[in-house]
């Protein structure tokens, strides 16, 4: 099964920094620019969580401005992955036919 993975990633030749997860809906990084655009994304969101829970005091102002990160920080590599990465599609294993 890791073999079937590594086959599926390694076949890219339109340089996708994000293909198609293997099983579900989403994207899986494939590419180095693919992985660093999740790690800055990671680096984000917990920066975003930990500024936020360092708060002694927690106004509707920060709530707000906590919940306006994420959904921005999720829209944007959202939109990144769907500019760089393949058609998102629902599949369940390696496809079988090849011009997907």
């Amino acid at each position: 099964m890791f073999k079937n993975y590594i086959n599926y990633f390694k076949d890219n030749p339109k340089n996708y920094w994000f293909k198609a997860k293997l099983y579900g809906w989403g994207w899986t990084p494939v590419k180095w620019q693919g992985w660093v655009i999740v790690g800055i994304f990671i680096c984000f969101i917990s920066w975003v969580g930990i500024n936020f829970g360092s708060k002694t005091e927690i106004t509707n102002t920060d709530l707000i401005w906590f919940f306006i990160k994420m959904f921005l920080s999720v829209g944007l590599i959202f939109l990144i992955c769907y500019k760089t990465g393949e058609k998102p599609r629902w599949q369940w294993g390696p496809p079988k036919n090849k011009n997907k």
